[in-house]
């Protein structure tokens, strides 16, 4: 039989179980937005999307969901921190570069 101290730790302890999913589904659904908010400025694919949101994060040494926390504030503040505008720049330039050629129109005033 369980003791009221073990029961007591077990539910503390899926307490915080639950709300690290809570965070972590909140990190997930700001990041799928970012990936759309980088898709649509530079016309690119969502796999690329996801791998310019993870370039930007490495470079920059910051959080991936802090990375789409700016990118997705991006369209609407019209401001984007410096370090996280260059990695930008820098990552769409290589996936693209990897997948060669393309025939995507760049929109100049969206894209970093």
């Amino acid at each position: 039989m369980i003791g009221c101290d073990e029961q007591a730790d077990q539910l503390d302890a899926l307490r915080e179980e639950v709300a690290q999913l809570r965070r972590a589904l909140v990190s997930h659904e700001l990041v799928d937005q970012a990936i759309g908010v980088v898709i649509a400025a530079a016309g690119l694919r969502p796999q690329q999307g996801w791998d310019v949101l993870k370039h930007v994060s490495q470079h920059t040494n910051t959080k991936m969901r802090e990375v789409a926390r700016c990118l997705v504030e991006w369209p609407s503040t019209g401001r984007l921190p410096e370090a996280i505008r260059r990695a930008l720049g820098a990552a769409v330039r290589q996936v693209r570069a990897a997948d060669g050629p393309s025939d995507v129109v760049e929109v100049r005033s969206a894209t970093p």
